[in-house]
């Protein structure tokens, strides 16, 4: 079972860009655009490890670390 990594960024070029490296490496990936839809995913879903992106609306990388 391939493990699930998160990518919260508010540029979709950055987030595409690391979704085509990390499927084709084997990855699961689950993307969003902002911090308060990636709290969701986290609550919701198995994720095994996240990339987050420090400024983004809603909540920021640094606040969805310590919630």
């Amino acid at each position: 079972m391939p493990y699930t990594i998160l990518i919260a960024a508010d540029n979709h070029d950055i987030c595409k860009l690391l979704d085509l490296y990390l499927t084709a490496q084997g990855y699961q990936v689950v993307m969003t655009y902002n911090g308060i839809d990636a709290f969701e995913i986290v609550k919701n879903e198995t994720v095994d490890m996240a990339i987050l992106d420090i400024m983004m609306p809603g909540m920021d990388g640094y606040e969805l670390t310590q919630k």
